[in-house]
């Protein structure tokens, strides 16, 4: 069994309350708009990390971090990307993938939406954990904590970090 922390749409920020979340996951994934590479740095430095670049990341993080990343955690095939569409309603680049890939979790960030929702047609959980940064339309600073044993998620938790622009601000220059 692995305790995932999945984040999105960080923007350059980091701060306390999501490191604590972080120390006690044993990976953290990050379905891309970093913003800047120290809040990979940061989260790497504590745990194993899984990350995709977003549209807002520039050629650091895009040699860095891949556009898609498609693993195996634990029995689940997982494949991730930051821009994948309304869930179940997939852009073209992205069923391509799904239909290649056939995974049994896909995850992606960009809508700053929060999202879980099983796709029962392509037999897929689909997981978008919101935005986790201090910048951009949304309410509520987001992300998901959650086990994955034997194939299947399990103790999925929705994490609110507070009101966006609020709270334990530090963002990473």
């Amino acid at each position: 069994m692995k305790k995932i922390l999945l984040l999105s749409d960080t923007h350059g920020h980091i701060d306390e309350r999501i490191l604590s979340y972080a120390k006690s996951a044993d990976e953290v994934w990050h379905a891309g708009d970093i913003g800047q590479l120290g809040v990979t740095d940061t989260l790497v430095n504590l745990k194993p990390l899984r990350a995709v670049y977003g549209n807002i990341d520039g050629n650091e993080a895009r040699v860095s971090f891949p556009e898609n990343k498609s693993f195996v955690c634990e029995g689940a095939l997982i494949v991730m990307t930051h821009i994948g569409g309304p869930a179940g309603r997939y852009t073209p680049r992205v069923r391509a993938l799904l239909d290649k890939q056939q995974p049994t979790v896909f995850i992606c960030g960009h809508s700053h939406i929060l999202k879980v929702m099983y796709i029962k047609n392509r037999q897929l959980m689909h997981l978008n954990p919101g935005a986790a940064g201090i910048h951009g339309f949304h309410q509520i600073r987001t992300m998901l904590r959650f086990e994955i044993e034997k194939g299947k998620l399990q103790n999925m938790e929705v994490i609110e970090l507070g009101l966006r622009g609020k709270g334990l601000a530090q963002t990473v220059d």
